[in-house]
C-alpha cells in the first residue's frame, strides 16, 4: 500500500527502544495503550501522524514529544486505497502528512479537533452503517422471494453505481430523478421515513461523536 504508492521503502521496527529522532512516524496503536507505548520509545520524531480515534493533539504532544503532530482518521476502505481520510494538528506538518495519506485513498484538512471527532462519525465509522443498511437491503429482497446469491450481486451492483452517482450528484437530487410519482420508490422511500431511517442516521453521528469525545478526556 504505502510503499507502492510512495515509491519508497517504509521501514517498520519493533517498539522497544526505538529511536524516533528525525524521523516520521505513524502510530497505529490502541488510544488507551498511548502512555504505555510512549515509554518504549526514545528521542523526539520531526512528525508523528497518528490514527488513534479520539486521542487530542495535546496529549500526543505529552507522550511523544514531537516537533509536531497530525491527527488523522482513515476509513475500512484504506484496505483498497479508496479511504476517506481527515486530518488536523500542526499545519508545518500537513503537507508531508498528506502526502502520505493520499497513498491509502483521499485526504481532507480540517481547521479543528472538534472537525476531525464529526468526521471520524462519518467516514471512520460510517463504513459500518454502510454495511448494515446493505445488508438489510439484501435482506428484503430475500423476504420477497429472491435468492440469497442474487440479492447480494444486486446489491453490491446497487452499491457501485451508487458509489460513482454520489460524487457528481447531490443526494436529494438522486433520490428525486429515482422517485416517480406513485410508483415503486415512492412506496419504499415512505417506508424508511415511515421507519425514522433518517433520524437514526443523524443520531448515529451524534452518538459517535459524543463517544470521541468521551475518549479524547
Amino acid at each position: 500500500g504505502f510503499e507502492k504508492a510512495l515509491g519508497q521503502k517504509v521501514n517498520k521496527f519493533l517498539i522497544d527502544d526505538f529511536d524516533m529522532t528525525q524521523k516520521t512516524i505513524v502510530l497505529c496503536v490502541k488510544p488507551a495503550n498511548v502512555a504505555e507505548v510512549s515509554k518504549k520509545l526514545q528521542g523526539k520524531a520531526d512528525l508523528l501522524i497518528s490514527v488513534l480515534a479520539g486521542v487530542p493533539v495535546k496529549t500526543l504532544k505529552k507522550h511523544f514529544k514531537p516537533k509536531s503532530v497530525v491527527r488523522s482518521m482513515p476509513n475500512l476502505a484504506a484496505s483498497i486505497g479508496k479511504s476517506m481520510t481527515t486530518l488536523t494538528g500542526d499545519v508545518k506538518g500537513k503537507d508531508e502528512a498528506m502526502v502520505i495519506l493520499n497513498a491509502v485513498g483521499a485526504t481532507l484538512w480540517l481547521e479543528s479537533e472538534k472537525e476531525i471527532d464529526i468526521a471520524t462519525a462519518l467516514a471512520g465509522s460510517g463504513p459500518a452503517y454502510l454495511a448494515l443498511i446493505a445488508e438489510a437491503l439484501a435482506d428484503g429482497a430475500v423476504k420477497q422471494g429472491l435468492g440469497r446469491d442474487n440479492a447480494m450481486a444486486v446489491m453490491k451492483g446497487l452499491f457501485s453505481g451508487f458509489s460513482e452517482l454520489i460524487q457528481e450528484t447531490h443526494p436529494a437530487l438522486l433520490k428525486d430523478n429515482v422517485m416517480s410519482p406513485g410508483g415503486t420508490t415512492a412506496a419504499g422511500y415512505a417506508a424508511l421515513e415511515e421507519g425514522n431511517v433518517r433520524a437514526s442516521c443523524i443520531d448515529a453521528i451524534e452518538q459517535a461523536y459524543e463517544k470521541a469525545k468521551a475518549l479524547s478526556v
